[in-house]
């Protein structure tokens, strides 16, 4: 367990939120990851692996002919993940991964090339996730070192997006169920 997951968690108990993931290349590591928190599943309401492009499609809603034009390992792919996810699932917050873990190179991608997304709710004062965050990643390292990578870069992008909305109220919640100062 990490302590990134394990911040994700206490912060999404802490807001009443729950999570969805949809993962390509790391499939299944960060439901793994959250999972392995204490009390996920009071944060936590499911994932779907979607190794094969065609489940991009079917299950998450991802745009045909941006799959087609474009390939899965793309930025707004990753987004409309990130956002079929949470439809999906009902959840209010969805992350996605999508990339190249290698051994070689796929729809035209680099061994290495990942994106990480993020959909939560809209209409936050700051404007923070604004429905959905994606961020481009180049890795380097071999094929599972690119796919732990990838689910620590995920956890950090929603962590920075759930702390970023965090009101002082809830700031001082977690604190003192947490026995903090």
């Amino acid at each position: 367990m990490s302590s990134t997951a394990a911040d994700v968690v206490r912060l999404l108990t802490v807001r009443g939120e729950i999570l969805a993931v949809a993962e390509s290349l790391t499939g299944g590591m960060v439901a793994s990851e959250i999972t392995s928190v204490p009390g996920a599943s009071k944060a936590f309401r499911g994932s779907v692996t979607a190794y094969a492009t065609e489940l991009k499609r079917e299950i998450l809603g991802v745009d045909g002919s941006l799959l087609a034009a474009r390939g899965a390992v793309d930025a707004q792919v990753a987004a409309q993940m990130a956002a079929g996810a949470r439809t999906f699932l009902g959840a209010d917050w969805g992350i996605a991964t999508t990339g190249v873990a290698g051994p070689d190179a796929q729809d035209g991608q680099p061994v290495g090339t990942v994106f990480v997304a993020v959909d939560g709710p809209t209409g936050a004062a700051d404007g923070s996730a604004g429905g959905g965050k994606v961020e481009a990643l180049r890795l380097n390292g071999d094929r599972a070192e690119i796919r732990m990578e990838s689910v620590r870069s995920v956890l950090a992008l929603l962590l920075g997006e759930l702390a970023g909305e965090q009101t002082g109220n809830e700031r001082a919640q977690d604190t003192e169920r947490n026995g903090g100062f």
